[in-house]
């Protein structure tokens, strides 16, 4: 039996401890919608999962983190956490962007576990996915997918812009926060994923599962984060001269 955690503070806080025992794979995962409370929530959340699962931290043998995009301050937070675990814990940490876990989820909804046998409801391959997020100041965050099997392979990388701006297809599948803000340009929410929150912000739960599949393939996974952006804070400039 091994334990992983899975980490993201890209929107929500969130946070998963997961569980994989020979073919079984379970997680205990908590999510609090709560924008400028990262760091307050984050750590007891952790502690939570550990607890409800009766294990310790040093059973984690590997911790998978979003690195976004999203803004500066909440990003930090679950980035520097996990790299403080890592360090502290002697285990690898693992960086997925958070539109991938997103994709993901959509690809394997509806999917037998272990396996590319489709039920109803399920998107079948070549399905055109587009990931929106809330990137603030009246722009999203977006990433275009291709679903392939129970997998969705990146076709174009996260960026950012303003909603009218984002390229589309009449076959996207629109996923993400950004299609609940701007409905007059996404359209409205696909009905077979209402009601699905890792269809709406990263699942550290699925951070985990596709960091896991990465390593496996020997694909570097680097937790720098994808801000998108220059930073608002600027240093200030040299004094001025102010004459008598």
């Amino acid at each position: 039996m091994k334990r992983y955690l899975g980490i993201d503070t890209s929107g929500a806080v969130s946070a998963a401890l997961v569980t994989v025992d020979g073919d079984h794979v379970h997680a205990r995962s908590e999510t609090f919608e709560e924008p400028r409370r990262h760091a307050e929530r984050l750590a007891p959340i952790i502690e939570r999962a550990l607890e409800l699962e009766g294990a310790d931290r040093a059973e984690v043998r590997g911790i998978a983190v979003g690195t976004g995009p999203a803004p500066f301050t909440g990003l930090r937070a679950g980035l520097v956490t996990a790299r403080v675990l890592g360090l502290a814990l002697g285990v690898p940490v693992w960086g997925v962007p958070g539109p991938d876990a997103i994709a993901a989820a959509a690809a394997a909804h509806g999917r037998i576990p272990g396996g590319d046998v489709p039920a109803p409801g399920a998107l079948p391959d070549g399905t055109p996915v587009l990931v929106v997020t809330d990137a603030r100041r009246r722009e999203v965050y977006w990433a275009r997918y291709e679903v392939r099997g129970s997998e969705a392979v990146r076709v174009a990388p996260p960026s950012v812009g303003a909603p009218a701006d984002v390229p589309r297809t009449p076959d996207d599948v629109v996923l993400g926060t950004g299609c609940e803000l701007y409905p007059e340009v996404f359209g409205p929410p696909d009905e077979r994923f209402v009601g699905a929150p890792q269809l709406r912000h990263p699942d550290p739960f699925r951070l985990v599962l596709v960091a896991l599949a990465r390593d496996a393939a020997g694909e570097p996974q680097p937790t720098e984060p994808l801000y998108l952006r220059r930073p608002d804070a600027v240093p200030p400039a040299g004094a001025k001269r102010v004459l008598a």
